[in-house]
This record gives C-alpha cells, sequence and structure tokens, in this order.
C-alpha cells in the first residue's frame, strides 16, 4: 500500500494551488543554498580538525605571551 504517481500529482498542484510557482520557486532556491552552505562549513570544520591534529602532532616549543600595548609619553 504505497503512494500511486496520480496522489502525489494531486498533492503537488494543491500545493502550487496554494502557494504558487514563484514562492515555490523562491523556497527551492533558499533550500539549495542552505544545503550549500552547510557542506561549506562542513568542509570547512574538517580542514580545521585536520589542522588541529597537525598541530598536536608538532612536539614543538610552545611559547604562551600576552602582548600588550605599549603607550608613548605625549608631548
Amino acid at each position: 500500500m504505497g503512494i500511486s504517481i496520480w496522489q502525489l500529482l494531486i498533492v503537488l498542484g494543491i500545493v502550487i494551488l496554494l502557494f504558487g510557482t514563484k514562492k515555490l520557486r523562491n523556497l527551492g532556491s533558499d533550500l539549495g543554498s542552505a544545503v550549500k552552505s552547510f557542506k561549506g562549513a562542513m568542509k570547512d570544520g574538517a580542514e580545521d580538525a585536520e589542522m588541529k591534529k597537525e598541530i598536536d602532532k608538532d612536539d614543538g616549543i610552545v611559547i604562551d605571551a600576552e602582548v600588550t600595548k605599549k603607550e608613548e609619553d605625549k608631548v
């Protein structure tokens, strides 16, 4: 007992009548850009994790310091 093609076409027709093609097109492009930005963020996160692993592997000297700005004497 599945959904037939005719039932899908009827639902699609009702959705088009309710929202219109312009709103559906905008919704589709918004959804596409959201998926694209999500994939980009996942890729950036994977690159950051890989970089962190490389830094953790390095057994070099770590210098922890605080940088302060020296104020010059006003004349």
